[in-house]
């Protein structure tokens, strides 16, 4: 080999990555199984198109003062739940559902007074069925998984 006469090059073949499944994420804290509840949405899609649509809401975590003040003065309320379906549905037995909130909570809050949530979750949730809404607090992944399965094949 010469400096004038490089060999061609060759470039490797790209590698396959291992898709993330929801197992991979879920761990024993509230994020991590809301984490693997999203991986699972986008692993069903496909299946389920709504799921597009499933969306997060960061009302609860730690934050620095001034970021805290700057979310609450952009709309953030507390006690709102942390995941929101915008679908309508409407049952077999002629029960409306304007959408679907499910509120995550660890494992060890479901022993805790009222399976961990807060009074302004309390309201809020009572609000939301009030109003339409269908509502499910959820403490695996899995649980949520499946309200969000009933609630698209009608069967809640």
């Amino acid at each position: 080999m010469t400096w004038g006469n490089p060999p061609p090059f060759k470039p490797d073949p790209p590698k396959q990555g291992k898709i993330i499944q929801p197992e991979d994420l879920a761990g024993d804290s509230e994020d991590s199984q809301q984490m693997a509840l999203f991986c699972w949405a986008a692993l069903n899609v496909g299946k389920y198109p709504e799921l597009k649509w499933l969306h997060a809401i960061p009302n609860g975590g730690s934050r620095h003062m001034v970021e805290a003040i700057k979310m609450v003065a952009a709309g953030l309320r507390s006690g709102v739940w942390d995941v929101f379906l915008p679908l309508p549905i409407q049952t077999e037995w002629a029960k409306q559902y304007a959408g679907l909130y499910i509120e995550m909570k660890a494992a060890d809050k479901k022993t805790k007074k009222n399976g961990g949530l807060s009074d302004d979750q309390l309201n809020f949730g009572g609000y939301a069925e009030l109003v339409g809404y269908y509502c499910a607090v959820c403490y695996s992944w899995e649980e949520a998984r499946d309200i969000l399965v009933k609630y698209l094949e009608v069967k809640v």
